[in-house]
Formats: structure tokens, C-alpha cells, sequence
């Protein structure tokens, strides 16, 4: 909680961005440590189901290279020799509309280590499937692809899914394939194969068939979803499996058996919209029988995920169930799991969603001969004793990931030589799955690494790596938090001489407050220690106690100056009267304010201080000038939706287009939306409204370029602030 005294008005670059948990006392790099800090942890009240241990992310070893992690395994003819494998995610249209970006984005990850990588499907291209994202196979370079991939050294595997087309409708509960006729299956199935052989005589050394979340080989798995009344209906597993058994022995006949065949499937299924009504849906133990069904097919091996049925981003992302602080197991549907009894009870469920499949996949491993993988933040570098544990106890074979990978494509060797502290992590806000930025010109982006998305594009045509700086540049970054940090360390790659300064005794500006407010659940801890790690890789100076003025900055004459402390917030509107205390962010962690509280605004640092007092017990009001439709800015889309429902569903009532007429003693007047005054009890207001822009350091500054970023040149989030800090930077 001392990061609040740190994170004092006006300073820092951090917009935040919610999630749940309680703040961490120490990072994996620590040996021997994780024990997690319990200062303004969530109420028993409040967390009376699903209770999270958050000390689970020691680090007692020594040497990776000697760890089952980074031990030989066998996958179809190949050895691999570490247990991190790439999954097929993201990057839809940039094989056609980037392929430098694209190809690049997955070099990269071969070259930092990465062994298997599996690639989507290209869009959806294959007649099969009629997307209206469909594409000719012949305008993507394969070859280039491939040839790239395996000359760094990796294995390439290619993910066929028939998702969002009119056999693989997106609703998971739609019974649908009923409708087609046997010969059109039998049609689907040949149509499979073919596909199966054309990328193997591309070169593919794998192919992957997505038969989970609402895909059309999981419409014949499910009892819930398959309507038939045939030989591919549910009236027996022999049945429900026909169509995958014969898709893999026909691919097996035509490409021969080495040609590795994986199979993706729902490990364990629930509703998640009708909590318990659960019998159409595939128990643990349906799975286990048709993984073995799956494998005397000629599978290869096995990728399994979580199966709810109404959140597909929850089956590849289900941390999003703890994102809410408090309330853990929140649904996106307005109610809560009990993870004890919900899924059978089955999921490993109190590590805010970290390698919550450990388990099923070990009953599923159990059944089979096979290697048996999951999916889900499998991240070793987050908690390297806990995924060594379950790997060396063969729970099961290898990890698939992507996020982790996705932020640093170096994440492999880097984890190799120990390096955890120079590991950008992951921080699980999902701007990266289908979530605009602020100004809408990137469907995904990355809040940590600046570069993807971006690369090969109009604001990045260099590519992933800055270019070095012409002559020489003597720079300064003024303010250490995540913005100051991300411009120094680029400015540094580019061969600048930096020099940071920042006025506190240590680096990291508001990220030690936001961790206090919304726990450990986004690594905030961990992107600090990243960023901070980063100065001293890449040769910045950094200074610390040092305040920066207008005479300072002339009297150190740098030929640049990157501006990066932090947006101005606003005088509170009102004074604390005496039933009602008016505080700020920095007053909230720790202050005796009553039970009933109204928090003013509804940008996403508002939010995270909402649910942060909700996970106390207190009962919350938002008041907010904003319409309701730009409710949480600053958070992902995706996690918007299962915070709201979850607010939402605690009684907390949202104000918006509403403004604040009065503080009395004990409750505050609001004009609401409609026109009207209303009332509420209020022992308390926390004043969260928008940060303002705050550059008067550079503002007319002359004979020194000077840019500002982050919170300073635009309040917003922690995305934004370090991916201008990066370009900034990289325009030097």
C-alpha cells in the first residue's frame, strides 16, 4: 500500500485498467518466495466462495535447462525439447493484408525459442466453411511462411476451424446440424482431408482440428448441441465421434503417420448462462472416453480447454472468471460459479485463473497413451515452481500458450537462462482480442508490447525493431512510470545516450497504486519489475529524487526531452462536510470512510476504485458525467462486459449523464439523466473524474524537441500511455 504515498496527484503515467485479486508481496525471480500480502484483501463476506491463494508464484530454481519444462517430449515423429507450444490464436488479416508483419510476429517467437508453433486458420478461407472473411488460398505466402519458420527452427502445425460460418454457428446451445443430410457430413469429412492434404504437401508438419468451443466437430461431441437422430447423432459415444474418427483416419491415409494430427476439444464443459443446468453437457468423464476413442483414431495428441457454453473467449481466456476483484467467479452473465462444485469441481480454481486445466487434463492424460496438453495463462515464468511441479508429476505434457509468447517472443530463451525478470509479462487486460484502441485504428493491440499490431503499419513501417538513431541524441525522459520507462528504454535500443529522472525514490509511478487498488491478478508488480529491469539492460541513466523544472531541464541542455509525468486530476468539486467525506485516489487504500460510498466517474481507474470498495462490502454508487455507452473507458471490451454484469449484479446502481448538485451530511444530490433530483446515502465520495492533461514542463519550450506522453499528453490507460511512449521514442 506505500505505492499510494508514492503515487501522489498528478504523478505517474498509469491509467487503470481492472481486474481482482489481493497485491502480491514479491515477484517469481524471488527464490523461495510468493507469499502473498493480505492489506486491503477482499472481506470474508464478500469472498465467501471461491478463495484465492495467491502464493503460488515461487521460484526455487536454480537451473531451467535442468527442469522437466525444458525436457525432451515426443509429439508424433518430432522431439521437441521444452514444454511450450505456441497455440493458434490472433492475426487473421494479416497474413493477406501484412505478411511482413505477420510472418515477422511468428520469426520472432522461433527465434526466441518457440519450437511448435501452431497458426490459425487463414480467415476462414476454405470453401467449407462460406466466412465472409473467405480469401483465396493463393494470395497468402505459405512458402514464405513456412520456409521462414523452419529455417529459425520451428515446427509449423496449421489450426482448421469451421467457427462463425453456417455450419458452425456462434451460438454454442444452437442445435444445427441436424438439418444436413448424411452425404453432405460425409461431403464435410472428405472436404477435411483434402484441406489436411494440400497444406501438408505445403509443408505443414501438423495439423490441428479445432472440435471445441461452438466448432462444427464439437456440435457432434455434444449432447447439448447435436441433433441428429443417425449414425453422427448423440445417442452413444460411438456416434458422437463417427465424424471425428473419420476425419483423423482419413488424413492419417492420405498424409501418411507422421503427418501429426492434434485434436482441440472442451476438457470440461458447464452452462454458464443457466448456472447448474448441466446435463447436456460433456462431464470429465464423456471426455476421458472419447479422448480414448480419439486416440485409437490415429490423434496424435490432445489440446484441451475449458467448454462454458455461452463465453467463447472464456474457453481460451477463462481468468477473465477472476478478473473481478472480490467477486471471483463472476460469469459475464450477472451471477457467480462456485468453483468447488461448478465444472464437477474439477478446476483448479484459486489461482486466479493461472493453469486452471492442470487437473482435467490429468484425468484426461490418465485415459490415454498420448501427449495431453491445456490452455489458459499457462505462463511457468509467473509461477515457475508451480507449472514444474505439475509438469514433473506428469499431470501433463506440455503448455499451450499464447499471451505470454505474444508479449515477448523472446519469453523461451529468456526463461532458459533465467532471465524472469527480463520478461515482459502479460498483464491478462484482453485488449489484444478484438478490442479497438481509444482512436479505433487497431482492432487488437498489445498493452505491454507496443510493437504488435503495429509493425510493417503506418505507424510502425520499420517493423518490430526501432531503428538506430542518425549521429548521436542526448536524451531525457522525465517521469518513471510505465510511459517515462517504455520511452527511455527505445530511445536507449536506438543508441541514444538517456537519462531518466524521476522525482520519487523509485521507479514504477502509479503501478504500485494500482496493484493496491486491483491486486495482483493483472501482474502489475511483475510490469514494473520488466520495466525497471529494462533501464539497466539497455543502458538508460536513471535518476532518482530528482525534481524536474523548466531551469533544470535548459541547464542540462539534452538535444530531446520525453515528458512523461503523469495527467493533472482535478480539484474535488466538493468539501467534506460533516456526515460525508470528499477523498481522492491516493486517499482510498486504508481510509475509514463509512460503508456507503459514491465514486465520481466512470473511466476505468474509477471503475477498478468501485469494485476495489466493493470487494471491502461497501455499498457502492457511480456517478458520472459520461453516457452509459462509454461506461469503463480505458478497459478492454471483453473485460467491460463480465465487470459490468458483475457491478451490476451487486446492487450497485450507475449514474450516467448525471451530475453531482450537493453534498450534505450523510448523502449527496445528483441531477440524474432524466432531469430529476435524487438523493443517495453517502458516508463517503471518492472523486475519480478524467484526468487532465498536464505539460506545462515542455509547453513553449524552445531549441529542444520535446514530446510528451502517456497520462500527460492524454489520460487514458495503461496501453495508450506505453504505446506513445514507444513511438514517441522510435520518432526521434
Amino acid at each position: 500500500m506505500q505505492g499510494l504515498a508514492v503515487g501522489a496527484v498528478g504523478a505517474g503515467t498509469l491509467a487503470l485498467g481492472g481486474c481482482g485479486g489481493t497485491p502480491q508481496a514479491s515477484t517469481p525471480s524471488e527464490k523461495g518466495t510468493g507469499a502473498a500480502a493480505d492489506t486491503g484483501s477482499p472481506s470474508a463476506t464478500v469472498s465467501e466462495i471461491n478463495p484465492q491463494d495467491y502464493g503460488y508464484t515461487t521460484n526455487s530454481i536454480d537451473d531451467f535447462s535442468k527442469t522437466t519444462l525444458f525436457s525432451d517430449w515426443q509429439l508424433g515423429p518430432i522431439t521437441l525439447h521444452h514444454r511450450m507450444v505456441k497455440s493458434a490464436a490472433f492475426q487473421l488479416a494479416f497474413m493477406k493484408n501484412n505478411p511482413d508483419e505477420y510472418i515477422n510476429y511468428y520469426a520472432r517467437m522461433a527465434e526466441g525459442g518457440v519450437e511448435m508453433i501452431w497458426i490459425e486458420d487463414f480467415a476462414n478461407i476454405w470453401d467449407f466453411t462460406a466466412s465472409p472473411l473467405k480469401q483465396d488460398y493463393a494470395l497468402y505466402d505459405v512458402k514464405g511462411l513456412l520456409d521462414t519458420l523452419h529455417a529459425a527452427g520451428a515446427y509449423v502445425g496449421y489450426q482448421f476451424d469451421t467457427m462463425g460460418s453456417p455450419i458452425g454457428p456462434l451460438d454454442f446451445t444452437e442445435n444445427f446440424i441436424g438439418q444436413y443430410s448424411i452425404e453432405e457430413v460425409r461431403e464435410w469429412v472428405q472436404v477435411i482431408i483434402g484441406i489436411a492434404e494440400q497444406l501438408h504437401g505445403d509443408g505443414f508438419d501438423a495439423f490441428e482440428l479445432n472440435f471445441a468451443a461452438n466448432n462444427v466437430g464439437q456440435s457432434f461431441l455434444s449432447r447439448a448441441r447435436n441433433d441428429r437422430t443417425d449414425e453422427y447423432g448423440a445417442q452413444s459415444l460411438e456416434n458422437r465421434t463417427r465424424f471425428a474418427v473419420e476425419v483423423i483416419q482419413g488424413i492419417k491415409e492420405a498424409c501418411g503417420k507422421d503427418f501429426i494430427v492434434q485434436v482441440l476439444i472442451n476438457g470440461i464443459e458447464a452452462n454458464d448462462k443457466s448456472l447448474g443446468a448441466d446435463s447436456l453437457y460433456t462431464s470429465l468423464e464423456e471426455t476421458k472416453a472419447i479422448a480414448q476413442i480419439l486416440e485409437k483414431a490415429g490423434a496424435d495428441s490432445l489440446h484441451v480447454r475449458l467448454g462454458p457454453c455461452g463465453q467463447h473467449i472464456a474457453q481460451f481466456a477463462s481468468e477473465l472468471y477472476f478478473a473481478v476483484r472480490g467477486q471471483e467467479g463472476s460469469n459475464g452473465f450477472g451471477n457467480r460459479f462456485d468453483f468447488s462444485r461448478h465444472f464437477q469441481g474439477k478446476l483448479r480454481a484459486n489461482h486466479s485463473g493461472c493453469g486452471i486445466m492442470i487437473d482435467v487434463a490429468n484425468e484426461i492424460k490418465s485415459a490415454v497413451s498420448i501427449p495431453v496438453g491445456a490452455a489458459t495463462y499457462m505462463d511457468p515464468a509467473q509461477a515457475p515452481d508451480y507449472f514444474e511441479e505439475a509438469l514433473s508429476e506428469g499431470k501433463l505434457d506440455f503448455l499451450v500458450m499464447n499471451r505470454p509468447l505474444c508479449v515477448d517472443p523472446e519469453y523461451v530463451n529468456k526463461l532458459r537462462e533465467g532471465r524472469i525478470d527480463e520478461i515482459a509479462p502479460c498483464t491478462r487486460c484482453l485488449h489484444c482480442f478484438y478490442d479497438p484502441d481509444k482512436d479505433g485504428k487497431l482492432l487488437e493491440h498489445c498493452r505491454v508490447n507496443a510493437a504488435n499490431w503495429r509493425a510493417y503499419g503506418e505507424d510502425m513501417p520499420e517493423g518490430y525493431e526501432p531503428v538506430p538513431v542518425e549521429g548521436s541524441k542526448n536524451v531525457m525522459v522525465v517521469g518513471g512510470g510505465p510511459a517515462g520507462m517504455e520511452a527511455a528504454r527505445i530511445a536507449a535500443k536506438r543508441g541514444c545516450s538517456v537519462t531518466l529522472y524521476e522525482k520519487n525514490g523509485a521507479l514504477g509511478g502509479l503501478l504500485s497504486s494500482a496493484e493496491a487498488i486491483k491486486g495482483p491478478h493483472e501482474n502489475l508488480g511483475r510490469l514494473s519489475t520488466y520495466l525497471s529491469r529494462s533501464q539497466e539492460v539497455d543502458g538508460v541513466t536513471v535518476v532518482t529524487g530528482q525534481e524536474v523544472d523548466r531551469a533544470f531541464i535548459e541547464s542540462e541542455k539534452p538535444d530531446a526531452v520525453i515528458l512523461a509525468v503523469g495527467g493533472l486530476r482535478q480539484e474535488p468539486e466538493f468539501s467534506s462536510t460533516g456526515g460525508t467525506q470528499v477523498l481522492t485516489f491516493g486517499d482510498v487504500v486504508g481510509a475509514d470512510m463509512g460503508d456507503r460510498v459514491t465514486v465520481l466517474g466512470s473511466n476505468c481507474q474509477s471503475v477498478d476504485v468501485a469494485i476495489y470498495l466493493l470487494s471491502l462490502g461497501k455499498d457502492v454508487t457511480i456517478v458520472t458525467p459520461d453516457p452509459l455507452d462509454v461506461f469503463e473507458k480505458g478497459h478492454s471490451v471483453n473485460m467491460r462486459h463480465f465487470v459490468e454484469t458483475a457491478v451490476n449484479a451487486r446492487g450497485t446502481r450507475i449514474w450516467p449523464a448525471a451530475e453531482v448538485k450537493e453534498v450534505g451530511d450523510g448523502e449527496l444530490t445528483l441531477v440524474s439523466e432524466a432531469g430529476v433530483d435524487v438523493v443517495v446515502p453517502c458516508d463517503a465520495v471518492v472523486d475519480m473524474r478524467d484526468m487532465q492533461p498536464n505539460t506545462a514542463l515542455i509547453d513553449g519550450l524552445s531549441g529542444i524537441e520535446a514530446i510528451a506522453v502517456g497520462d500527460c499528453a492524454d489520460p487514458y490507460n495503461i496501453a495508450e500511455a506505453i504505446s506513445s511512449a514507444n513511438l514517441a521514442a522510435r520518432s526521434l
